[in-house]
């Protein structure tokens, strides 16, 4: 770690009013990235100590100095929607979905979630760890500094608990931010009888003794976890202090939007069939939407309708949905040009969902997301010199430099000066 200065720089700082610094953008907020034209940005032990216009009054003859000759920088991206902690792999069933088989009749047959549980539950703890710090220097590489990592590949007690503990020593080892959550509800296992209620009254409690607070989330679709077996779990969740997130409507639309915005869900994400009385619903809530569009195209499904839930006033935000199946993605960027040719947002508001209320979804928005001070110094150099290119290029050039919490995790000093 070392204290640098940027100088030269188009900043996309996110920063927004003061006064709604913690709330999620919204609507044609998500437009705002409080660019600074020509600016720059101190850090000092691994945190932003200022952001401005022109250059700094003064400056300590041994912090480091980065030109960036006009080049973007930018927040580190915010993953907030990822299954990371993963092994074995899915290539048998691409083969079947290569032809024609969906992705629902895949897991009816004993595929998908359930063929990765079944890798996961042979493998050790730490090679689990080691495959969420693996992925994760590869996020960081394509500007990634923050990444959500759900359990969910487990279904037992045991097993769930062996992946909360491979992702809490990656939020330990990596040089990225790594955050956790309890998927324990991600789909049935057929061979455990009972499964539904033993998930409810006994992994859940167990998870929340090991790791209090910790979000619990749950995937509501038909062949997996119903609406009322979804409501159950989250009703015990939050009575013992859990905020919840939901998977729902990727494929059918079940009722669990309305349900979800009922008990306050922290987020509802995919949202590729939900009817238009529950996206307006979703958007007048408090509730952020989470798009996941490399998933839908992995899959040949319909998108999340984003550019509709933006324009009734909704709050969304966009992540990869990394994961061995149905997005096999790393990269952020790929995200933000889905997001600008599929779901048809500008490049400034695919930027603002992939940063600023990305964190918001992780509870995150004090820490990073947006280039202020105080902040964690999470930033990205990009070899362009308009965030726009980050939309326009569907597979363009990666960023000059990464910096995660003050250490760099991409390119280095000599490089970009």
């Amino acid at each position: 770690m070392s204290d640098c200065l940027f100088i030269n720089s188009r900043i996309a700082t996110l920063r927004g009013e003061r006064s709604d610094s913690l709330k999620p953008r919204r609507g044609a907020d998500l437009c705002d990235l409080a660019v600074i034209p020509h600016g720059y940005v101190l850090v000092q032990n691994g945190r932003i100590a200022q952001v401005g216009q022109g250059k700094p009054k003064s400056v300590d003859p041994a912090t480091v100095v980065i030109d960036a000759n006009g080049r973007l920088l930018t927040p580190g991206f915010v993953d907030c929607h990822t299954h990371a902690c993963w092994a074995g792999d899915r290539l048998d069933e691409w083969d079947l979905k290569m032809a024609g088989k969906s992705y629902l009749e895949i897991l009816a047959a004993g595929g998908g979630i359930m063929s990765t549980v079944r890798s996961v539950r042979a493998t050790a703890t730490q090679e689990l760890a080691d495959g969420i710090l693996r992925r994760g220097r590869e996020m960081a590489a394509y500007g990634t500094t923050t990444v959500e990592v759900k359990s969910g590949y487990g279904l037992d007690t045991t097993t769930e608990l062996r992946m909360l503990e491979a992702i809490a020593i990656a939020t330990r080892t990596s040089p990225i931010r790594v955050t956790a959550t309890f998927l324990g509800a991600h789909a049935i296992d057929p061979l455990q009888s009972d499964a539904v209620r033993r998930m409810i009254d006994e992994t859940l409690p167990e998870v929340v003794r090991e790791y209090p607070g910790i979000c619990v989330d749950a995937y509501c679709e038909r062949g997996s976890w119903s609406v009322e077996e979804c409501m159950r779990y989250f009703k015990k969740a939050i009575s013992l202090g859990c905020p919840i997130r939901v998977h729902a409507d990727q494929f059918n639309s079940l009722g669990m939007v309305s349900a979800a915005v009922g008990l306050k869900a922290v987020s509802v994400d995919h949202l590729e069939a939900t009817t238009d009385g529950d996206l307006e619903l979703l958007a007048k809530s408090s509730t952020i939407a989470v798009g996941l569009p490399a998933s839908s195209f992995c899959l040949g499904t319909q998108c999340i309708r984003a550019r509709e839930f933006i324009d009734r006033g909704g709050a969304l935000a966009l992540a990869t949905n990394a994961n061995p199946g149905s997005a096999p993605v790393r990269a952020i960027p790929i995200v933000i040009a889905f997001a600008v040719r599929e779901l048809k947002l500008s490049p400034a508001e695919a930027l603002t969902a992939v940063t600023y209320n990305a964190a918001c979804v992780l509870g995150l928005a004090e820490e990073c997301g947006s280039i202020d001070t105080g902040k964690s110094a999470d930033l990205a150099l990009w070899p362009c010199q308009d965030e726009r290119a980050l939309g326009y290029e569907l597979s363009g050039s990666l960023p000059d430099l990464v910096m995660a919490r003050g250490v760099i995790v991409r390119g280095d000093f000599s490089t970009v000066r």
